[in-house]
């Protein structure tokens, strides 16, 4: 039984370093596989369905921890609530028939438009039916790959800002930093915004919302309408104003510069007042504008962050 010879070559980079150089890498890799990877606790998940009470008590708290162990298994799911029948679609062809193909068949439940209407107004993310279809239409031609590919140094800018502000500390909370990294992330790309003091101001109102008037109520989960209960939606028909306001503000000071030369600005903003409809050739009104632009900063910032911690 021979003895079986195999010859490879050291890379360039590895002979050209010192003995020193190779004893501190090879240190380093043997730390590395002797650490053992770290793994965020899982929540608890039910093993059944909640009772009613419970279910709505707990929506209150956290949206995620109302799901029993089943429905992140299944690919389609049915449940009758307080006299409210629901569906669960985790299948990809099934979400295409609830969203696309079908969407009149199916209504979302007033508590989603009761807490994020005052975010969004009235752009795609609540848009139903006809108007659906016709934001769809209008916005299709700013999300491109070429239209897209636009906006990566945006998100290399606000990568870059998260590696500093982590750089050099013993310890982080990852869930805040990753929305920090998320929101600059969105704003860069959506306002051309660098400045920090000018992110914040946004970043602030999108908090105190979070924390406070949108949080779930018992009486969102009892309205059968957006408007149900009008009485407990004075909060949040006030942020509607300031929230606004502020997202106007930055449109029109982003519209002044570009109107005055400043044209070094190519992000979603820009892609959103070139878009027209494709059947009408209709531009978005400044409205329209305002509302997607509410719906992308709260739904990309939201979303991207709870993906990058987990």
């Amino acid at each position: 039984m021979g003895v079986r010879t195999v010859q490879y070559t050291i890379p360039r980079w590895l002979a050209s370093l010192s003995r020193q150089d190779r004893r501190t890498l090879r240190d380093t890799a043997d730390m590395h596989t002797a650490t053992p990877a770290i793994v965020p606790p899982a929540p608890p998940v039910h093993a059944d369905d909640l009772p009613p009470l419970r279910l709505l008590l707990t929506s209150t708290r956290n949206s995620l921890a109302i799901w029993p162990a089943y429905a992140f298994d299944v690919s389609f799911a049915r449940n009758r609530v307080f006299g409210i029948e629901t569906v669960l679609i985790n299948d990809p062809e099934g979400v295409h028939h609830v969203m696309a193909a079908r969407a009149s068949n199916y209504v979302r439940p007033a508590m989603m438009a009761r807490i994020m209407r005052p975010l969004t107004g009235r752009g795609l993310f609540l848009a139903e039916g006809e108007e659906w279809r016709r934001q769809r239409r209008r916005l299709a031609t700013a999300f491109t790959p070429k239209s897209v590919s636009l906006l990566v140094p945006h998100f290399q800018a606000a990568a870059n800002d998260l590696m500093c502000d982590l750089e050099g500390r013993a310890t982080a909370d990852l869930s805040e930093a990753f929305q920090d990294a998320a929101l600059n992330a969105v704003l860069r790309a959506l306002f051309s915004m660098p400045d920090a003091a000018d992110r914040q101001a946004i970043a602030s109102h999108v908090r105190r919302y979070v924390t406070g008037p949108g949080r779930p109520q018992i009486f969102d989960g009892f309205a059968k309408t957006e408007t149900s209960f009008a009485f407990t939606l004075g909060a949040r028909r006030n942020f509607w104003k300031r929230w606004s306001a502020a997202v106007d503000h930055v449109v029109r000071v982003r519209a002044w510069r570009a109107g005055s030369g400043d044209a070094n600005h190519r992000d979603l903003l820009d892609l959103l007042i070139a878009a027209r409809d494709k059947e009408t050739g209709r531009p978005l009104t400044a409205r329209e504008v305002r509302d997607e632009c509410a719906t992308m900063i709260f739904a990309g910032y939201e979303t991207t962050a709870r993906l990058m911690f987990w």
